[in-house]
C-alpha cells in the first residue's frame, strides 16, 4: 500500500534524550534486528494501516523513567533513560529490570505541536497498547486512563496544550502480572517451562496527529459478501448527526466504484469482478474514505479491504470442514508466541516484525495461531499482505481454581472468576475483537486455551459470535469441552492424536508437537531447557516433525480440518521451536517440512 508514509523524519521527542547514550542492556541472546535499532527513531512506520492520514508525528525515543510506590505522586527525579517502546524488563529498553505489583512506573518526555496543526484541529495522542493500568498526563494534566494490555488507545489533548513550545507528557503504569485478573497470556513473575519473563509499560508506538475538530472518520472495518459482489464499509465517526461518509475503492490506482451514505451508516459498494483473497493470492483494495459536510470535504483517510469468506460446509463423508470463498480448505500453521529475546513483546524492527510471518510461509503453511498475545496493528497488516490465515486467541489471565479435562467431552469445571474480573475479560476481549476485526486474514476467534481461566464457555462463545458473526469461533482450544461454537479443538503432545470427535462441528488440532533441538550458542538459558521431545541434530527433528505430518493426514481424512504445530520460534526456556529464539539458525530441513506442508494444506484441493 504506496500510502503507508516513512516516517524517519517525522519524529517529535525533541528532548536531550535523543543525544543520550543507549546500549541494550544484560548479556542474553539478541537477534540480528538489535543492532539496527535507532534510539534516535525505534520502529518509524506508521502504526494503523487501516487507518492512514498523512500528518502524523511519532513520539518513540528515549524518555525518562522512574520507579516508585505504586501509590506515589509523580517523582521529583528520574533514574535513567528508558527506550520506547520497548517494555522495562526487556533488553533493548536499555533499562532491563522488573516492576512489582506494589511498584508504578513512570515516564517523561517531551514534543512539540506543529503551528500549523492548531488552525481548526484537535490533537489526538495514540499508545499503541500499554501493559496494564495507564494514567496519562499533559502538562500535569490528567488527559485520561485506560486498562489493557494489548490494545490501541487515545486521548483529545487539545485541552490540556501549551500555546507555544515544549509540551510535557508523563505516564503512569501499574500492572499487576499473574497477582491480578487482567489478561496477561505468559507472563509470570516468576518466569519458568511456558511462562515467560513480564512486559510492564508502553510497549508499541506512541504518537500524535492532528483531526479536525468539526467531526473525524475514527475506525474503518469492512465485511465481505462474496456471493453478491459486495463490500459493506462501516465507518466510525467521532460524531453521526449530519454528515456523509464517502468510500471509494480502487485497484491497481484505477477507481473502481464510489459510494456514499449517512455518518453512522454502513456503505454498501457492488464489486465488478470481484477478485477474492486467499494465501494464495492475498488480493487487497484499496479505499479511500472521505467525511462531507454540506458539500465540504472535513476528513480523509486512507484504508484498505478484501473479498472473502470464512464458512463451514459438511463434505461428501458428513464431516464438516472449514472454507474459504467456499472451498474447503485445511489450515495448518504454527502455534506463534510472538516473543523476541532482545524487546520480549516487542520486535526489534519492523523487518523483524515480518521475518516471522514469511517463515511461516515460507515452509509451507497457511496459517499462524497467535497464541494469548495480540499483535501491533502492522502484523496483522503484514498478514493480510503475505497471505496468511490467522486464528487469534484471547490472552489468558485469572488462572484461578478450575479443573481441566481435556480427554472428556463436557468435563472438567470453570475457573472461579469474580464478576469484576468476567466483567474485565468481556471489556479486553470486545476491544481486541473490534481491534483484530479490521483484518481479512483473521479467520478465527479463540477465546479459552486449556481452560486457563474458562468461565461460562457457551455464553462467550455465543457473545463472540454475536459480535462478529463473520467468523468462526473455536470456544475453548484444548478443553474444558462444551456444545458450543464452531470447533472441537484436541491438544496433544508430541504426536498427533484424534481421541474426542464431534459430529455437529469442525474438528481440530489446536496443538501438537514441540520437537525440541538445544543449539548451543543460540539459547536464552544455559540450563532448564526443554521441549516435549527432544533430538539432536536437524535430521532426526526432521524426520520426526514429516512422520507427524504422514499421520496427520491420515487424521484428516478421518475427520480433522486443521492442524497447529508448536512452534514457530524457541521461547525463553523452550527449545521446541522450528527455528531458535533469535531467528539465526533454522532447527529443520526446510525442504521437506516445505514439501510435506504444502500437501497437507492441499488435502482437500479438488
Amino acid at each position: 500500500m504506496k500510502h503507508l508514509l516513512p516516517a524517519a523524519a517525522l519524529f517529535g521527542c525533541l528532548t536531550a534524550a535523543a543525544a543520550t547514550p543507549w546500549a541494550p542492556a544484560g548479556d542474553r541472546i539478541k537477534t540480528r534486528w538489535a543492532a539496527e535499532v535507532d534510539p534516535a527513531a525505534p520502529l518509524p512506520e506508521y502504526p494503523r494501516p487501516t487507518l492512514v492520514r498523512e500528518r502524523w508525528r511519532n513520539l518513540n525515543g528515549l524518555w525518562s523513567y522512574a520507579l516508585t510506590p505504586s501509590g506515589a505522586a509523580v517523582p521529583d527525579e528520574w533514574q535513567g533513560r528508558i527506550l520506547v517502546p520497548f517494555p522495562v524488563e526487556s533488553s533493548l529498553s536499555g533499562v532491563q529490570r522488573g516492576v512489582t505489583p506494589q511498584e508504578a512506573l513512570w515516564y517523561e518526555t517531551t514534543f512539540e505541536v506543529p503551528a500549523a496543526w492548531r488552525r481548526d484541529n484537535d490533537v489526538l495522542l495514540h499508545f499503541g497498547a500499554v501493559d496494564w493500568c495507564a494514567e496519562v498526563y499533559v502538562n500535569d494534566l490528567l488527559v485520561g486512563s485506560h486498562t489493557g494490555g494489548f490494545t490501541p488507545f487515545s486521548f483529545d489533548i487539545t485541552p490540556a496544550l501549551s500555546a507555544k513550545g515544549a509540551q510535557r507528557l508523563t505516564v503512569k503504569v501499574t500492572d499487576p502480572t499473574d497477582k491480578g485478573f487482567q489478561p496477561r497470556g505468559k507472563q509470570a513473575l516468576r518466569p519458568r517451562g511456558i511462562w515467560y519473563t513480564p512486559v510492564t509499560g508502553i510497549w508499541q508506538t506512541v504518537w500524535i496527529e492532528p483531526v479536525p475538530a468539526a467531526n473525524r472518520i475514527e475506525g474503518v472495518t469492512a465485511r465481505s459478501d462474496i456471493r453478491a459482489g459486495v463490500l459493506s464499509v462501516e465507518v466510525k465517526t467521532a460524531r453521526t448527526e449530519g454528515d456523509r461518509v464517502c468510500v471509494t475503492l480502487a485497484a491497481a490506482g484505477r477507481t473502481l466504484a464510489e459510494r456514499s451514505s449517512m455518518a453512522g451508516q454502513p456503505v454498501h459498494i457492488a464489486v465488478p469482478e470481484p477478485h477474492l483473497w486467499s494465501p494464495d493470492d492475498p488480493f487487497l483494495y484499496d479505499l479511500t474514505v472521505t467525511l462531507v459536510r454540506d458539500g465540504r470535504e472535513i476528513d480523509r483517510a486512507a484504508s484498505y479491504a478484501a473479498l472473502r469468506e470464512i464458512a463451514t460446509v459438511r463434505d461428501a463423508g458428513g464431516i464438516e470442514r472449514m472454507t474459504l470463498n467456499g472451498r474447503p480448505l485445511f489450515h495448518f500453521g504454527p502455534l506463534d508466541q510472538g516473543w523476541w529475546p532482545d524487546g520480549l513483546y516487542t520486535a526489534p524492527t519492523d523487518e523483524a516484525l515480518l521475518y516471522d510471518i514469511r517463515f511461516t510461509k515460507q515452509l509451507g503453511f497457511n496459517m499462524i495461531r497467535k497464541h494469548i498475545k495480540v499483535e501491533p496493528e502492522r502484523w496483522y497488516w503484514h498478514c493480510d499482505r503475505e497471505g496468511v490465515l490467522v486464528w487469534q486467541d484471547m490472552p489468558s489471565g485469572d488462572m484461578s481454581t478450575g479443573k481441566w479435562e481435556p480427554h472428556r467431552y463436557g468435563a472438567g469445571t470453570d475457573a472461579a472468576r469474580t464478576e469484576e474480573s468476567f466483567a474485565n475479560y468481556y471489556k479486553e476481549w470486545g476491544e481486541i475483537m473490534d481491534f483484530c476485526g479490521r483484518h481479512p486474514s483473521v479467520v478465527v476467534w479463540v477465546p479459552y486455551n486449556e481452560a486457563w481461566g474458562q468461565y461460562r464457555a457457551e455464553e462467550v462463545a455465543a457473545w463472540t459470535k454475536r459480535r462478529d458473526p463473520s467468523r468462526l469461533v473455536n470456544p475453548a482450544s484444548g478443553g474444558n469441552y462444551r456444545d458450543c461454537g464452531d470447533m472441537l479443538d484436541l491438544h496433544n503432545y508430541p504426536e498427533p492424536k484424534m481421541y474426542l470427535y464431534d459430529a455437529k462441528r469442525v474438528n481440530v488440532l489446536g496443538e501438537y508437537g514441540g520437537i525440541g533441538l538445544p543449539v548451543e550458542g543460540h539459547l536464552w538459558a544455559t540450563d532448564k531447557n526443554w521441549g516435549y521431545v527432544e533430538f539432536r541434530s536437524a535430521k532426526e527433528v526432521t524426520d520426526r516433525y514429516v512422520t507427524y505430518a504422514e499421520k496427520l493426514m491420515e487424521l484428516a481424512q478421518r475427520g480433522f480440518s486443521a492442524a497447529v504445530y508448536t512452534q514457530t520460534t524457541d521461547v525463553e526456556g523452550e527449545v521446541n521451536g522450528l527455528v531458535t529464539y533469535d531467528r539465526e539458525v533454522v532447527k529443520v530441513d526446510a525442504d521437506r517440512v516445505r514439501e510435506v506442508n504444502r500437501r497437507l494444506v492441499r488435502l482437500f484441493d479438488r
